[in-house]
């Protein structure tokens, strides 16, 4: 299924928050947290957070349907419930 992601930051680093609508067959909203120190960790600060979010997301979808998708997380979450997460973004660097 075809997804349209649309990540819209609303608070800063040191942890940064981000509103991310997931549009589908059924639209969810999300919160997002990350903090700086995991995003320079996944990215090297090769991209910007808004795109890792964004990756993230596709990530995620790729796994599961965005209903299936927590409303409100860490970035750092996914890597409990998907031990490859980390590895695959890091790997795109």
């Amino acid at each position: 299924m075809l997804y349209q992601i649309e990540v819209k930051q609303t608070k800063p680093f040191p942890v940064a928050e981000f509103e991310v609508k997931v549009s589908g067959k059924v639209s969810t909203n999300h919160t997002v947290s990350v903090e700086e120190n995991y995003f320079k960790k996944l990215t090297n600060g090769k991209i910007t957070v808004e795109k890792l979010v964004l990756l993230s997301f596709e990530f995620l979808l790729d796994r599961e349907p965005n209903t299936s998708i927590l409303r409100q997380f860490n970035l750092r979450e996914i890597n409990h419930y998907f031990p490859e997460y980390e590895d695959e973004i890091t790997k795109m660097f």
